[in-house]
């Protein structure tokens, strides 16, 4: 197949690129080179047919469509951002980009889309009370996190709360400007499948990291983060106690999972989400923890507070992937941060 894969010179698709190159298709890599992420275009788009521009660009895209067979974007401004302030840029990037995105495909006749969606979808993940069963809490209070009080209580009886595997039929509830960007990229595209008849999977990315990430920027993941830290020579910095549930899945298995969505069709005019994690889950500690063990680095300091927007605990059931796309993730924990601990980062401009 050729395979249009937006947002390509980034840190996952640029893995993609390559997987499925490897596969043996032809792979295009359109990049705007968002400065936020890179300092100019990375050695390895050498390795693909590569075009620099803007997925806003309706032109660009009516001359780059003809031919492809399917699209994988990946294209998005990415993190937690620095303000609400971000919020515009988020909204152009990542849902008009999208909106764009697919006209330009339904004015191509392209009809078959893989879009990099998120768990922060979700908001909290799944939680149980012991009285009330299955629950959704509310937002955490300021009062609460600043007082050390980082478990989220049983909305009817304040009682603590059992964390589980969040499923892709929980309800969403976005809680980040980056996160409502995300949720409405899903709701784009799902209307232009059902309008045009084309099929849609969203994987829903958990905690991605591996080589390639980018350094020293708020738009970073808490990997590259902490990496960062303790290549200054300084302890990798937890917020909260460092209890945060995630499910840390390595970079090159969410290319797997692309490749194998490519090569799956879900029934025409739908758009179905899947869950892409490793399915084992680790706290944020045991993340800075492994990091700072890999390279003898100084011991991670848990300093509290919390950033507004974070959620505290969000695990993914794996069973979906598993039975409609036979993705499993490869790559352990300890392995995988193991390496990650010297593997290179990508610098933004400027640094």
């Amino acid at each position: 197949m050729r395979i249009l894969i937006t947002g390509g010179a980034g840190f996952i698709g640029s893995h993609v690129a390559d997987h499925l190159a490897t596969d043996g298709h032809e792979v295009v890599v359109l990049d705007a080179l968002l400065p936020q992420a890179h300092d100019g275009a990375p050695a390895w788009t050498n390795d693909h047919e590569f075009v620099e521009g803007d997925v806003r660009d309706p032109d660009l895209l009516a001359r780059l469509l003809p031919g492809v067979d399917a699209v994988c974007h990946q294209a998005a401004m990415v993190g937690h951002g620095v303000d609400p302030s971000d919020a515009p840029e988020y909204a152009s990037h990542n849902d008009l980009g999208t909106a764009v995105l697919l006209a330009a495909m339904h004015a191509a006749g392209s009809g078959r889309l893989v879009l990099a969606g998120s768990m922060v979808v979700y908001g909290e993940g799944a939680y149980t009370c012991g009285e009330h069963g299955p629950v959704r809490p509310g937002p955490r209070r300021f009062a609460d996190l600043d007082a050390g009080r980082f478990e989220p209580p049983c909305p009817h009886c304040g009682a603590p709360l059992e964390p589980g595997l969040v499923g892709e039929d929980a309800p969403l509830d976005p809680r980040s400007t980056y996160a409502a960007t995300k949720l409405a990229q899903e709701h784009l595209a799902s209307a232009w499948a059902r309008q045009t008849g084309g099929t849609v999977w969203s994987l829903r990315y958990h905690n991605v990291y591996g080589p390639r990430m980018p350094r020293d920027t708020p738009y970073a993941g808490v990997a590259s983060i902490f990496r960062s830290a303790l290549e200054r020579g300084e302890a990798p910095r937890v917020l909260e106690d460092g209890r945060q549930r995630r499910d840390f899945v390595h970079v090159t298995d969410v290319a797997a999972a692309n490749a194998l969505a490519l090569g799956t069709d879900p029934a025409e005019g739908t758009l179905v989400p899947v869950n892409v994690c490793s399915g084992e889950p680790h706290t944020i500690g045991d993340l800075a923890a492994a990091l700072a063990a890999a390279i003898d680095g100084p011991a991670p300091v848990v300093v509290g507070g919390a950033r507004p927007g974070d959620v505290r605990h969000v695990v993914a059931d794996p069973a979906r992937a598993r039975e409609l796309l036979g993705f499993r993730a490869r790559t352990g924990f300890a392995e995988g941060v193991t390496a990650f601990a010297t593997a290179p980062l990508r610098s933004p401009a400027g640094r």
